[in-house]
């Protein structure tokens, strides 16, 4: 393996409570929870990150930075991976009829998040490959801080300084609080509370055009992971390469973040401009937005292929004209499928997102100059 100085984020999931619920509870079935838990957070991560590799109750891994140039596609892979393990512990608990101390136990279990940006080398010893450097020092370091004692958070997202400033995105209501270690020094660093988030999200209302209710329907498959559709869907730059706008502005974010309420104008030549609105945001579930072109409301849903190697995009759309509703379906499917030919936009999304990734690759395997 071609050893050479790499630049990317490091991320680190620990599951809080692990050593005291372990100790408390049945060796065999508390294996069982933690193994169910671990999968729920590798699934995520492998989505977008590379897996270095699995550290008792924590899963360590990391993306390069030409692989991740929209930083809030990153904060959002946090967030979806802890909801899936809140829901995952929800879940459990709610099917299980064992009364051992481990099923009982299990609402006393929790997710938090280390993540830095900085250098690393890939080395391989016997075979085995791990990551080295000082910045991984540091990202396996911050477990050890003091965020549960100043604000009485289990569940948090941490982010060190250079780690938000190259997310390019802070969100509201961040924790801000230095941290001293041997050998590193003072660090600062940036928390998210999670449980607060996870609220946020669970409470949000949910508006999702259903597939019986749309006029219309259309599926699309992408030889690439969800993170990396949506980027590609979303990113105003990426967009404009593919989408046939001139020009896509985000003119409103609330909080910093792309989210319900968020806003874009799309510019089509001089005088025509679609504005969406973010009406529902579930990454990388769907998104829901509405758009005044149109009008319609647009369901985006993403799931992984049969095969499992690439992103099922299916696309709800629901007419809100004034017209008859006779009319109305035949109208938007014609427009969508034959004037914007849709198809024809995706192949060409498809096309970039392949020759990004042939890119991608061709840099991992070149050799240190």
């Amino acid at each position: 393996m071609e050893t050479k100085t790499q630049h990317g984020y490091l991320v680190l999931a620990d599951i809080s409570g692990y050593t005291s619920y372990l100790a408390g509870t049945e060796l065999e079935h508390a294996q069982e929870i933690l193994t169910e838990l671990l999968e729920t957070i590798v699934d995520h991560f492998k989505s977008m990150l590379t897996i270095s590799k699995l550290e008792g109750d924590a899963v360590f891994g990391y993306v390069a930075d030409a692989k991740a140039p929209r930083g809030e596609t990153l904060l959002e892979l946090i967030e979806g991976t802890y909801v899936a393990f809140r829901d995952r512990v929800e879940a459990v608990r709610r099917r299980t009829t064992c009364q051992c101390n481990a099923c009982r136990a299990i609402p006393t279990l929790d997710l938090k998040f280390m993540l830095h940006y900085g250098d690393y080398i890939r080395q391989q010893v016997s075979g085995i490959n791990e990551l080295v450097g000082s910045d991984v020092n540091l990202v396996h370091r911050l477990l050890k801080n003091h965020i549960g004692e100043a604000t009485g958070w289990r569940a948090y997202a941490l982010f060190t300084e250079a780690g938000l400033a190259h997310l390019g995105v802070r969100p509201e209501g961040m924790h801000e609080q230095p941290e001293t270690y041997e050998h590193l020094g003072e660090v600062k660093t940036f928390s998210l509370n999670m449980q607060a988030r996870y609220q946020e999200l669970v409470e949000a209302r949910r508006v999702f055009v259903p597939p019986e209710e749309a006029d219309v329907v259309f599926t699309y498959d992408f030889a690439a992971p969800p993170p990396m559709v949506w980027t590609w869907l979303n990113d105003p730059q990426k967009r404009v390469l593919w989408d046939g706008n001139d020009a896509v502005v985000p003119v409103l974010r609330p909080g910093g973040r792309t989210g319900p309420g968020a806003r874009n104008h799309c510019m089509h030549g001089k005088n025509v401009t679609n504005v969406e609105t973010i009406l529902d945001w579930r990454p990388f579930g769907y998104w829901t937005q509405e758009t005044s072109s149109g009008p319609m409301l647009i369901t985006w849903k993403f799931e992984s292929t049969p095969d499992g190697g690439g992103t099922r995009m299916s696309v709800y759309v629901r007419g809100k004209m004034r017209l008859p509703k006779p009319l109305v379906r035949p109208l938007l499917n014609f427009m969508m499928k034959k004037v914007y030919d849709i198809r024809k936009l995706f192949d060409k999304m498809a096309r970039l997102m392949a020759e990004e990734m042939a890119r991608e690759q061709a840099a991992e395997a070149a050799p240190a100059s």
